[in-house]
């Protein structure tokens, strides 16, 4: 099992906007990974919620960690992260993420070109799905 330890100083999120805690499996073609229960301190809640929508940024992040491993294992260190370029197909199976349970996110590439990745991602918390989708991320270039 992986830890925030093992990306943290190849990804661009920090501080409470790493919500991802520990990556149980991975391999070449996409991994799972838990976050912690959001709590009350969470840096997306509003009005005491937190919206499903944002279950979208665990996606996210958890395709962020998955390029950060493949460098990693291919010895190579990520100069500079992705940009989340769009989002495709989010459907959305509850409106409200529970403060109090874990998250268990999927993320699974199905494309990748020198200048994007596409994943495709479900979070779940429990037997709930609260999110699915398709993350398009564009990667840097080499300046001409």
């Amino acid at each position: 099992m992986l830890t925030r330890a093992d990306w943290m100083s190849q990804i661009a999120h920090a501080g409470s906007m790493a919500l991802i805690a520990r990556v149980p499996r991975w391999d070449a073609n996409g991994l799972e990974a838990v976050a912690d229960a959001p709590g009350s301190s969470h840096p997306l809640l509003r009005s005491g919620r937190l919206h499903a929508v944002h279950a979208c940024e665990y996606g996210a992040q958890a395709a962020a960690i998955h390029g950060a491993l493949l460098a990693r294992s291919a010895q190579r260190r990520c100069e500079a992260g992705g940009l989340l370029a769009a989002l495709r197909e989010v459907r959305l199976g509850s409106p409200w993420i529970a403060l109090t349970q874990p998250l268990e996110i999927h993320a699974c590439r199905y494309a990748a070109l020198p200048t994007a990745m596409q994943y495709t991602f479900e979070v779940w918390q429990g037997e709930t799905p609260i999110a699915s989708g398709r993350i398009l991320i564009a990667l840097p270039t080499a300046a001409p």
